[in-house]
């Protein structure tokens, strides 16, 4: 457990695994305020204002706390190869086809439904909620991290369109896996004049080094799209490798 202590004009926020039903429906609570206040999303447990499915059962789960007020103000699922292969799949082969992952030997680790408080939306926050995702990787001594980034498509997707078009010039690789959309955006002209930034989520993944590694995929249900990013832990970016202190 890590507790980072800021001024008393900042909030004390503090990392820890979630462990037990009340910690986890915390975590599925705030899952649901975020994904259906910000992108609409038609989620599994809806009527008792949660975000639950199949794969919280096999995943482990952390968070930030706010220890002022004691809420949860971050959280993300973590998903190993071994608990993968007694579900069955990784949450992201729902979506992708992952040509190569068969050939990635070394332990891996899936990270998903990473979501974060609007009011807590800031570097304080993520780089608490790293120190934990840190432990876990070196704990398992994972080499490889890898998940789905989303960007929001309620403009009809002319925003992700404008984003790959960056991504796809600076961080686009499949040396290493091809992640094919079972389900690609639809053609879209998009202006040439639109300027987006990848959400904060997306952008911190990319500056910790990871990459993307194909198309993204359209995921109606949630109505985003979502694009596959691999992090290889030796390839980490050192400006941010303090973040994840002995994981590297």
């Amino acid at each position: 457990m890590t507790t980072l202590d800021f001024p008393r004009t900042s909030r004390r926020l503090q990392a820890e695994r979630l462990h037990g039903q009340a910690a986890l429906l915390d975590a599925q609570t705030l899952r649901y305020q975020v994904f259906s206040s910000e992108f609409g999303a038609q989620l599994n447990g809806a009527e008792a204002g949660l975000d639950h499915d199949e794969f919280d059962a096999y995943c482990s789960h952390i968070g930030v706390r706010d220890l002022d007020n004691g809420m949860l103000v971050a959280t993300t699922r973590l998903l190993d190869s071994h608990a993968a292969r007694s579900l069955g799949r990784f949450y992201s082969e729902g979506e992708f086809s992952l040509h190569g992952l068969a050939e990635l030997s070394a332990p891996i680790l899936e990270i998903g439904r990473t979501c974060v408080h609007p009011g807590y939306r800031n570097g304080a926050t993520i780089a608490v909620l790293w120190s934990a995702l840190a432990d876990a990787l070196n704990q398992g001594g994972y080499r490889y991290l890898m998940g789905c980034a989303s960007i929001p498509m309620r403009d009809g997707g002319i925003q992700a369109q404008a984003i790959m078009q960056r991504l796809r010039e600076r961080y686009m690789s499949t040396d290493l896996l091809q992640a094919k959309p079972k389900h690609p955006l639809p053609a879209l002209e998009s202006p040439g004049n639109v300027i987006a930034q990848p959400p904060p989520l997306l952008k911190a993944y990319l500056r910790l080094g990871a990459k993307i590694c194909g198309e993204p995929c359209w995921d109606p249900d949630f109505q985003v799209a979502d694009v596959f990013i691999l992090l290889k832990r030796d390839e980490l970016c050192p400006r941010y490798a303090r973040h994840f202190k002995a994981a590297v």
